[in-house]
């Protein structure tokens, strides 16, 4: 893998794993489209590491309330305020990815890669993302979610696990449809995406710089996604507090459909 290779893989991640367009499909599919050689699972899980850093600095805020809400809730062995409560939300809604994620890792570097499988999936999230958002015409705020909304959530975003699907897509999908509002949406789908994918980049990432890949792609390609990421993060959270998901539904859809065609001129 080149140096270049490496970085636009990097924006490619950054851009993608907030918006609700499967940041998995994104990095299986530029090789494919462009014929360079799969970097592999290991390598786009190191890429997560600049993702990670992007949400820890965004949110540091709510993260630091959060890290305080952990050590009342160990003084005082109960719940009570409200970033208390977000905590344990958080946590719940992260166990059944974490469970799933262990379960299926096989499959999630073989056969879910599969560039027809992702067309499909890109297009039917496409249709219930739209759906979802332009039915639920609600505005629940993020204070009001109960033990059942975080783990509906956290069910919901073991769909993830298959290319195409979207971390961010599924959980915001399934968020809004819930009653929440769009940002509600978008903020809990962030939060939720950091422990998931610190326990990724935890068991993956050496991998990547065992796999033979020079350090300073890998390095290049994890400062792109760390970048990129942060200015997706802030481009999201402003463009739904004014408008819908549904430019997003359009844009996997066109994909989806590009893929199949381009599957087909291929023979």
């Amino acid at each position: 893998m080149t140096t270049f290779q490496a970085f636009v893989l990097g924006v490619i991640q950054g851009l993608s794993e907030f918006l609700p367009i499967s940041s998995s499909a994104h990095l299986a599919l530029t090789p494919w489209f462009l014929g360079w050689e799969p970097a592999g699972l290991a390598f786009d899980v190191a890429l997560h590491i600049g993702t990670l850093v992007a949400v820890a600095w965004y949110f540091r805020t709510e993260w630091l309330a959060l890290a305080q809400a952990a050590l009342s809730i160990a003084r005082q062995r109960r719940v009570h305020s409200t970033a208390e409560w977000r905590l344990v939300f958080l946590v719940v809604a992260t166990i059944p990815a974490a469970i799933a994620g262990l379960t299926v890792e096989d499959l999630a570097e073989t056969a879910f890669r599969s560039p027809k499988l992702i067309a499909i999936n890109l297009m039917i999230m496409g249709v219930l993302l739209y759906a979802v958002d332009r039915l639920a015409a609600r505005a629940k705020p993020l204070d009001r979610m109960t033990f059942r909304d975080a783990i509906t959530i956290g069910f919901i975003q073991c769909l993830a696990l298959l290319p195409g699907v979207s971390r961010s897509g599924s959980t915001i999908t399934g968020a809004r449809f819930l009653g929440f509002d769009r940002q509600s949406a978008a903020v809990f789908s962030f939060l939720m995406s950091f422990p998931v994918t610190l326990a990724a980049a935890v068991l993956k990432a050496p991998d990547a710089f065992r796999s033979g890949i020079d350090t300073v792609p890998i390095l290049v390609g994890i400062a792109a996604a760390g970048v990129s990421s942060w200015l997706a993060i802030a481009v999201l959270l402003r463009y739904v507090s004014r408008n819908s998901f549904g430019v997003f539904a359009a844009y996997r859809l066109a994909l989806g459909a590009f893929i199949l065609w381009t599957i087909a001129a291929r023979g």
